[in-house]
């Protein structure tokens, strides 16, 4: 039972202090958040109650108040790809520009085809053609 009456305040004062410590400096109400630190460690068992009480901008809910902007922000940094308009637009442009190229490849392709058939027709007398002409 004794060690009770020492953990309990122990707990409370880690508690406050993590707390602290993770709160941003505009949530703090009344003092800079250092001299919050200070208190929370000096006064053992009053300073973490006090900090508890009036040292952090509490939100409530019925109130409407939410996170502030800055974290508002940071949660939402990261969607999910299936959720992400830009993800889907950059897919949807990638799978344009392949469909694109594939089909420059293949108007090349039957331009040569056909420049070949060409040859074949004209008898390979083409500016091209390698073998010496026949008399």
């Amino acid at each position: 039972m004794r060690a009770l009456l020492f953990i309990v305040p122990l707990a409370l004062t880690i508690y406050a202090f993590i707390d602290c410590l993770n709160t941003s400096e505009e949530d703090t109400k009344h003092l800079p958040k250092i001299a919050w630190v200070f208190i929370i460690l000096l006064f053992w068992i009053v300073g973490p109650v006090v900090w508890l009480v009036a040292g952090k901008a509490r939100r409530n809910a019925a109130t409407g108040t939410g996170p502030s902007s800055w974290q508002r922000g940071r949660r939402q940094q990261w969607v999910a790809p299936d959720d992400n308009p830009n993800f889907l637009k950059s897919l949807k442009d990638d799978k344009e520009a392949r469909k694109a190229e594939a089909e420059a490849e293949s108007r090349k392709a039957e331009k040569a085809e056909d420049e070949e058939e060409l040859k074949r027709r004209n008898g390979g007398s083409g500016p091209d053609d390698k073998t010496p002409p026949t008399s």
